[in-house]
């Protein structure tokens, strides 16, 4: 199978084993952001500020890679009009729960996002795609689609995976691996994933994450660091995520 192929098989799997990310909202979450309490994430542990945002009503919002159920219902009650992408059936089920149980209407799509995406340029209003391109061999084209479909003045919204992670061995105390990690192109680290079913996993430079949404043309005006959630890492505070507000 293709890497993807296997991404979205180990993804589905981590879903049906009740993975964090494939959680969906319940009614009580979806009530409660309709009344204006509301919350979502881009990285593990911290909260999205809500001014990178801004007023939802009326705005096309994409899902990049966003499917759960987690995100998308949370900007439908914000009277965002929602369009989700994602590669995982399993995800893209549980957009689909929410929606039936809800009562609304969200636009969902399979699709790779290594390949073009299909939509018309200057479609979006916002871009949210939370941690997932670490799944991703090249994340610059990615960035390019999100410049071509996002209108002037839309906004880019995206969690990413440092390199800390791909480093250490599973107990975070020893550097391991030597960079980029790129199983594709080391045996020795796709052996590494299989075993710790971690599906097929990419490093990237924040050349690449930061430095290429710059070169695409966007103007970053705002991040934070984020940890793990869990493990020496995070209990030593060593930062593992970005999150990243951009504007086209």
């Amino acid at each position: 199978m293709d890497y993807q192929d296997i991404n979205a098989v180990t993804i589905d799997r981590w879903i049906e084993e009740g993975w964090e990310w494939g959680k969906p909202v319940t009614h009580d979450v979806f009530a409660a952001a309709a009344a204006g309490d509301w919350d979502v994430k881009l990285t593990p542990t911290k909260m999205v500020p809500h001014g990178w945002l801004g007023d939802l009503k009326g705005k096309k919002v994409l899902g990049l890679a966003s499917g759960g159920g987690q995100q998308m219902p949370i900007f439908t009650a914000l009277g965002a009009e929602c369009t989700v992408f994602d590669y995982s059936e399993k995800q893209l089920e549980s957009e689909r729960l929410v929606a039936d149980r809800e009562g609304y209407s969200i636009k969902i799509i399979r699709g790779d996002m290594t390949k073009p995406l299909p939509f018309d340029d200057n479609t979006f209003d916002l871009i949210f795609h939370p941690v997932s391109n670490c799944y991703v061999k090249e994340v610059k084209p990615i960035w390019r689609e999100c410049w071509r479909i996002l209108k002037r003045g839309g906004i880019l919204l995206s969690g990413v995976d440092g390199y800390v992670n791909y480093i250490v061995d599973n107990e975070e105390k020893m550097i391991v691996n030597a960079l980029p990690f790129d199983p594709l192109e080391n045996p020795e680290q796709m052996k590494q994933l299989q075993d710790d079913d971690a599906g097929v996993q990419f490093s990237h430079t924040l050349e690449e994450q930061i430095g290429g949404q710059l070169e695409t043309g966007f103007r970053l005006t705002d991040l934070y660091e984020d940890t793990n959630g869990e493990g020496r890492l995070h209990e030593m505070h060593i930062p593992t995520f970005l999150a990243m507000r951009s504007v086209k």
